[in-house]
């Protein structure tokens, strides 16, 4: 596993930390199942991970992937008949059980789940992963590979057959603690090699420089690892393992008008909107407000790189919630965050993550359990598609909030942007109260595009 993965499936110790992640795909009617089946199936062969289980490695090595070695393909896709009257609250509801259910171990870590018999002749796709899986990026590339851009599906060539799974040796799990290791010392004196010379040679010519930049990045590092001792918000203060999930839906247009009214970017105005209606829900309870602390993935994917895993770093940084003006709101988060993705620190995330590794658990769970809210923002799929032979209707993305008060994940679909709004109901237990703040957040911000469809 690498670092961040290996970060992303030891902080489940806490129940309360946990990182399933869910999507719920809206369809226009029920789709055909065998061709469901059949593309999962494909792309099961496609993508490693998909038939993959976690095994344990002797410390200090992270976790490992291993090919299960009783995939079944039917055991990870389901089909059921939803319970009239079939609306989008029985889906929601599905899909919190989802969210809040843990994996078998045994198995790779994802489900399907097809819900017929919906309002409407309509029906949904219920998908459940683990974050070590993939994130948010890859997910939606492991979509593209899901989706057709007609009604008629594309015909797949040959299928690969499994690749068997030979019994693993009994001492493999040494002998890779044993590589790790040497890796570890074999990439510090191959850093050390690599980069002495060109050290030596800016200490001679810039030594002042040279300690500047050696403690910028000590700088930059100790922001990003830094511990938060308290929450920023006094009022959502508790946390617990049950949760409430909620949607919401703004037009791409206008939103990115407003981002661009205010001097920022798309991600500026969807943080913007959700510290607006964090701000309004506050003052509707009396409680006054400044800065919460937000997490906030930033994708490293690049060209090339393997679907599975993640490809992001987690930033930690203050949002001023309580900045009643939308366009002054927007500024300063494009400030903050633009500063943020210039962190020295960002090359040495997996670095990082395995230091992280090495710390107690309940140190890392008492730091995230301090973050008062998640945003994440993941640029979706621009065109119509179909699944099945059914069209997709719009799709939501629902982030854990993995010991914060709630997460908003922003998912792009054709013109629109959804919202995807997970709760922690300890922190937040009047969940109506706070999607009508979230949404007023949002027209506050809307409102600076208005006149763009």
């Amino acid at each position: 596993m690498r670092h961040s993965d290996a970060f992303t499936w030891a902080m489940e110790a806490d129940p309360q930390l946990r990182s399933t992640v869910v999507t719920v795909i809206l369809l226009g009617r029920s789709p055909d199942w065998n061709e469901v089946r059949s593309r999962f199936d494909v792309i099961a062969r496609a993508v490693p991970m998909l038939r993959q289980r976690v095994v344990q490695s002797p410390p200090p090595a992270p976790p490992r992937w291993e090919q299960a070695p009783d995939f079944d393909l039917d055991f990870h896709m389901r089909r059921v008949t939803a319970p009239v009257p079939g609306t989008m609250a029985t889906v929601l509801e599905m899909a919190r059980i989802a969210a809040m259910e843990d994996f078998d171990r045994a198995r790779p870590l994802w489900e399907a789940t097809l819900v017929d018999g919906l309002e409407n002749d309509g029906a949904a796709l219920v998908l459940k992963f683990h974050h070590a899986l993939t994130d948010g990026v890859g997910g939606v590339q492991i979509g593209m590979m899901l989706f057709d851009l007609s009604e008629v599906p594309d015909k797949h060539g040959p299928v690969a057959a499994m690749p068997q799974v030979p019994e693993p040796p009994w001492l493999r799990g040494y002998r890779d603690t044993a590589r790790y290791d040497a890796r570890l010392v074999g990439d510090a004196l191959w850093g050390t090699v690599k980069g002495a010379p060109k050290l030596l040679s800016r200490s001679i010519v810039n030594p002042v420089d040279t300690v500047s930049s050696a403690a910028e990045l000590a700088a930059s590092i100790y922001r990003t690892i830094r511990p938060v001792n308290r929450r920023g918000s006094p009022l959502m203060s508790e946390r617990s393992m049950i949760r409430r999930l909620g949607v919401h839906e703004v037009p791409f247009g206008r939103l990115r008008a407003a981002a661009h009214h205010g001097g920022g970017a798309l991600n500026d105005a969807f943080v913007a909107g959700v510290a607006g209606g964090l701000r309004i829900y506050h003052e509707k309870h009396g409680v006054p407000v400044g800065d919460l602390h937000l997490t906030m993935p930033m994708s490293l994917r690049r060209e090339g790189d393997e679907i599975g895993g993640n490809r992001i770093t987690i930033m930690r940084f203050d949002v001023p919630v309580g900045v009643a003006d939308p366009v002054e709101r927007i500024r300063q988060i494009h400030d903050i965050t633009g500063k943020v993705r210039q962190e020295k620190s960002v090359p040495y995330t997996q670095w990082i993550a395995g230091a992280l590794n090495m710390m107690p658990r309940w140190y890392i769970g008492s730091i995230l359990r301090n973050v008062d809210f998640l945003c994440s923002d993941v640029p979706g799929i621009p065109v119509p598609v179909f699944l099945g032979g059914a069209k997709v209707v719009t799709q939501y993305g629902f982030g854990p909030t993995i010991g914060s008060a709630v997460n908003v994940t922003l998912l792009t679909y054709v013109d629109v942007c959804t919202l995807g709004i997970d709760v922690d109901t300890a922190a937040i237990p009047d969940y109506d109260v706070f999607h009508a703040c979230l949404v007023a957040g949002f027209d506050e911000v809307l409102a600076l595009g208005s006149g763009v469809s």
